[in-house]
């Protein structure tokens, strides 16, 4: 393919953010150098193999696990996370076997406890050795990222990540917790998206919808957020009613904000894209993909 990177390909094949945002609410994280990460989002190549295996049991059990990186970590010295319920950990290398077996069965976790996490996480991936997209896009968006939430002091603590899925939609974020996941997010807009975001709107040139939504709830819940933002951009959304098939939904929404409150009518369908999902794709050619677009939206 004439193509050298899955994300310039979805980007010109109109393929949507909305609908793409699936994670899991736990989530355990593990800072550990990124020169030593493996393709595997959990995995490192300085990883004993007892640790690999407990890791691999732990994500079996259901909790997403990621590797993050900054500059300034200790490589000898790990800061662990434990989202939702934001708590946050300092474990020596050495320890760190023994605190994952006192967390797997429920042992006091004090020895290695530490500030409270009173900021969200926000985890830019840049794991280059699962897409190159994300080395190439991720690491620029995420060190402006960085230099915004410095300069501003925004209500944010900024790491790099692993594999956050998505890697066509680079540069990938996500926010814990709860998740809120965006994609293609330039280095211009990190200003504009992190203020959307400390301001508590989501900041809907990126956002990807709620991961707790099937992808077509997602899609209508974006083509929401639009139809509102003009007169009521921080207004929530509860979702009312979902009826239609597999191919058209129409999905019915409150909206409130400040005492004012309505309902919107959603018409979601799919169509259909030719995209890759990660660079690795490439040689064999993009295969077509259903995706969904917000076709109708009226005030119910």
């Amino acid at each position: 393919m004439s193509h050298r990177f899955c994300a310039d390909l979805s980007r010109e094949q109109h393929d949507p953010l909305a609908g793409s945002a699936a994670h899991v609410e736990r989530n355990l994280l593990i800072s550990w150098p990124r020169a030593k990460w493996t393709r595997n989002l959990r995995h490192a190549h300085d990883m004993p193999d007892s640790l690999v295996q407990t890791l691999d049991a732990i994500a079996a059990d259901g909790r997403r696990i990621n590797l993050i990186h900054r500059r300034e970590q200790a490589s000898d010295s790990h800061q662990v996370f434990l989202m939702p319920e934001r708590r946050r950990f300092v474990v020596p290398r050495e320890a760190l076997e023994a605190f994952l077996a006192a967390w797997q069965s429920g042992a006091p976790l004090t020895a290695w406890e530490g500030e409270a996490v009173d900021r969200d996480l926000l985890l830019c991936c840049t794991h280059g050795k699962k897409d190159k997209c994300c080395a190439k896009y991720g690491y620029q968006t995420y060190k402006q990222l960085a230099q915004v939430v410095a300069a501003h002091g925004l209500p944010f603590d900024v790491w790099e990540s692993s594999h956050l899925g998505g890697c066509r939609l680079a540069a990938s974020i996500i926010l814990l917790s709860p998740v809120r996941k965006y994609g293609r997010i330039t280095p211009q807009q990190a200003l504009p998206f992190l203020q959307a975001e400390a301001q508590g709107r989501r900041f809907l040139p990126g956002y990807r919808g709620d991961s707790r939504l099937t992808p077509a709830q997602q899609c209508a819940q974006l083509a929401a957020l639009a139809f509102l933002e003009r007169g009521y951009p921080q207004a929530s959304l509860t979702l009312q009613d979902d009826t239609g098939n597999e191919h058209r939904r129409r999905i019915l929404w409150r909206w409130e904000q400040d005492g004012a409150h309505g309902q919107l009518q959603t018409v979601c369908e799919t169509t259909t894209v030719l995209r890759v999902d990660t660079c690795s794709d490439l040689d064999d050619g993009p295969t077509e993909s259903l995706v969904w677009n917000a076709t109708d939206i009226s005030a119910a």
